[in-house]
């Protein structure tokens, strides 16, 4: 039995792991806590390390910004694995869209609130989702910390690494219209996966997992 880290995406709490089975393992939900105003990711995920008391040769799963920052805690301690899902495990592998909002901060003119506001945009970004899957990222969204959200985009934009953790397992879908798995080095791809997947393809998702947890 492995104890496993769950870490969740921006504007998402761990819900986001509803449909995925871990009943075998030891499981701790991960919630985001207020970062300093000047911290970095990794400044970020040694909060967390000490927050969570994170151990070596635990196993951390990062779901989209969580599998950033599950990068970052991996190289601090030694972790037994790190799985990301839709996400990206190094700066290069970044949409081309980062470069252009680090010229052009628009998100900086916007009040932290109204980033709380905009549930309407998640089926426009995820793709095909249920009506209560809808309902739940949107609701995920207005609990979220304005000031964190606002933190967090802005450490994205500038995530600078090029370090790739031992045992690390990518998995992304072909239809994620956040981080284009074209770009991505070496990821297990699961066909008409959205950026949302951890959802609508759980079933293929906890079926990987279930085989690498086992490695």
């Amino acid at each position: 039995m492995s104890r496993i880290y769950l870490i969740a995406g921006l504007g998402a709490d761990t819900r986001v792991y509803n449909n995925i089975n871990l009943n075998e393992h030891e499981v701790i939900t991960v919630d985001w806590i207020e970062p300093g105003l000047n911290d970095t990711l990794p400044d970020y995920a040694q909060r967390l390390i000490y927050q969570y008391n994170i151990k070596p040769n635990s196993v951390l799963i990062g779901n989209s910004l969580g599998g950033i920052i599950a990068v970052e805690i991996a190289k601090f301690i030694p972790v037994e694995k790190v799985i990301l899902i839709s996400s990206i495990k190094t700066s290069d592998e970044a949409p081309g869209y980062f470069r252009l909002f680090r010229k052009l901060p628009v998100y900086k003119l916007i009040p932290g609130k109204v980033f709380n506001s905009m549930g309407f945009m998640v089926k426009p970004l995820s793709g095909h989702m249920s009506q209560e899957d809808a309902w739940l990222f949107s609701d995920m969204l207005k609990k979220s910390s304005p000031v964190f959200m606002k933190w967090a985009m802005y450490a994205i934009l500038h995530w600078k690494n090029e370090i790739v953790p031992p045992n690390l397992y990518h998995i992304t879908g072909d239809k994620d219209l956040v981080f284009n798995y074209k770009r991505i080095k070496g990821a297990t791809l699961i066909r008409g996966g959205t950026h949302i997947m951890i959802f609508d393809k759980a079933k293929e998702i906890n079926k990987l997992l279930k085989g690498i947890l086992k490695k």
